[in-house]
């Protein structure tokens, strides 16, 4: 027998109310349309639930033994099909994955993890640097946030523009391009790292470049902007990065930063999160505080001339 669960609500009202009537006018329906739903509930438990003495009905003992398992059961229902309830931080259990770009988890997850942690304690964060190939993480549910240099062409992939970066070069103090101005023969001239996780060794400067009339010699592909940067320091090399981004590690290393002699465009930074997620207040929460301390990366950078 197929069973209506919308017979544990009238059941519950039934047994608090003790009457068809009273059971009838909680539920907001006619007194004959309880007295079918008591006669459905009958023939399901194969018990009269409500028997009549005297003038008033009264509970069976099967119908009391049940009683308060049923209201826990409707509260239950109720509580799971209504809106979703104000969030308690404070309560809040859960594991979040955020994958982010290699550079902006070093300029920003030790920030986000202690927001996170002082906010909401009993969350925990996997923050993971590892490239995605695709969006299949996303849409799994594996990945919860990301971080993107373009919008998603998915339509169930949601994104949110958080900041634009501008591109600086960045090389190791002492190095030839520091002495006097840094025209776009001698960049180009100098020899150059990439930053590619697939190896690449030519990214949009070079199509800028040619659109110039010129090219350059680029001798190295770095997998991480942290390996970049290092091996900047570290020889003659000239990498071209996001300023913002990789304002910190560039500090922490004792890099020079120049400003490019030739117009780039800008680099725009997204979250990423799928459409599951629009609604979830918990997940509300982490793209917010991942956005306000992303967006503390983009103050007025302090650029060497």
């Amino acid at each position: 027998m197929q069973l209506d669960l919308n017979l544990l609500t009238a059941l519950d009202a039934l047994l608090e109310e003790g009457s068809v009537a009273g059971a009838a006018a909680r539920l907001h329906v006619t007194s004959p349309a309880m007295s079918r739903s008591l006669g459905r509930i009958r023939k399901a438990t194969g018990d009269q639930i409500l028997v009549r003495t005297g003038r008033s009905m009264v509970p069976t003992t099967r119908a009391l033994a049940m009683r308060a398992q049923v209201h826990v059961l409707v509260q239950q229902a109720h509580h799971l099909l209504s809106a979703q309830q104000e969030l308690d931080l404070a309560a809040l259990d859960r594991v979040f994955t955020v994958r982010w770009h290699d550079a902006l988890t070093t300029a920003c997850g030790t920030a986000l993890a202690t927001a996170v942690h002082r906010q909401a304690p009993g969350v925990r964060l996997r923050l993971s640097a590892e490239p995605g190939t695709d969006d299949a993480e996303l849409r799994r549910g594996e990945v919860d946030l990301e971080s993107s240099s373009s919008a998603p062409a998915i339509p169930d992939i949601r994104h949110h523009l958080v900041g634009k970066d501008r591109l600086v070069v960045a090389v190791r103090p002492g190095h030839p391009l520091t002495e006097g101005p840094l025209s776009l023969e001698r960049y180009a001239a100098t020899e150059h790292l990439t930053v590619s996780r697939r190896g690449n060794l030519r990214d949009p400067i070079d199509d800028a470049l040619t659109a110039q009339g010129l090219e350059r010699r680029v001798v190295a592909a770095g997998p991480t902007a942290a390996f970049a940067l290092q091996l900047a320091r570290d020889s003659d090399l000239v990498v071209t990065l996001p300023d913002a981004v990789t304002r910190t590690a560039r500090e922490q290393l004792g890099l020079v930063t120049l400003l490019p002699p030739l117009p780039l465009p800008g680099v725009p930074l997204y979250l990423l999160w799928h459409q599951r997620y629009d609604d979830d207040r918990a997940h509300t929460w982490l793209r917010g505080l991942a956005t306000e301390t992303v967006q503390e990366l983009f103050a007025p950078p302090a650029v060497s001339q």
